[in-house]
């Protein structure tokens, strides 16, 4: 509410539109500005949201039909051609890398395969870490929108409660009617502040505890797959 507009203002006071989008085209620009930046943000944290949720869900499902496929007694061989073009997860991003390398040592001929074990931990080290990144991607903007958002919703609501008291002090009313819109166009900015906030902390944490439980799981399966290349190392050895 503008100090400048409060003869208006105490005029339309009785009258004055308390709906959310009232108090938001009734704001001071300042405070619009907060309103907009919270509501993308908001916006924004569910897009993430909605597009973690799949991705999680999708890769738990193709992991668990990998891990079948895997301890089926497949050949190793035949499972590598069907997903050496295009791994589509992170188990089998792992599985290919360790299979790639255990080819390209064997079939260069190398003379000693003292070091291959070390580099197949290596390599499954390296993409574990990257599909770790991947899911992690965008989560930043979870924790910086549920731990900033109430304070810019904060600053909202001190800028238009600033205003408010100028308009109070210009048009020497102080009855209800005059301070009640002022107040309300205030607070609805800390409102919106933690609207986006909530969700972005719930599901920040519900993500990286799904990260971890995912990276656990991948670190699991490198274990156990070095483990039988191992075995057949010492076989060839």
């Amino acid at each position: 509410m503008n100090p400048a507009d409060v003869a208006q203002t105490a005029m339309a006071a009785p009258s004055a539109d308390l709906s959310l989008i009232g108090l938001f085209l009734q704001a001071h620009f300042i405070v619009k500005c907060v309103m907009a930046g919270l509501i993308i943000a908001s916006v924004w944290v569910w897009a993430i949201v909605i597009d973690k949720t799949i991705l999680f869900s999708r890769m738990k499902r193709q992991m668990d039909r990998f891990e079948q496929v895997f301890w089926s007694g497949q050949s190793l061989e035949e499972l590598y051609r069907s997903l050496s073009s295009h791994p589509n997860h992170a188990m089998a991003a792992i599985f290919v890398a360790a299979m790639r390398e255990w080819k390209r040592s064997y079939e260069g001929g190398a003379r000693s395969f003292a070091g291959l074990t070390q580099r197949l931990d290596k390599v499954m080290d390296v993409t574990i870490a990257r599909e770790v990144e991947r899911l992690e991607s965008r989560l930043l903007v979870l924790a910086t929108v549920g731990s900033a958002g109430p304070f810019i919703g904060l600053f909202g609501t001190v800028w238009g409660i600033m205003t408010s008291f100028q308009s109070i002090a210009a048009s020497k009313n102080t009855s209800l009617a005059v301070v009640a819109p002022g107040i309300a166009e205030a607070l609805f900015a800390t409102a919106i502040g933690l609207i986006a906030a909530i969700p972005a902390t719930i599901f920040y944490n519900r993500f990286v505890s799904q990260v971890n439980r995912q990276a656990l799981r991948l670190e699991g399966f490198a274990d156990e797959f070095s483990a039988i290349l191992s075995r057949q190392i010492d076989e060839r050895g």
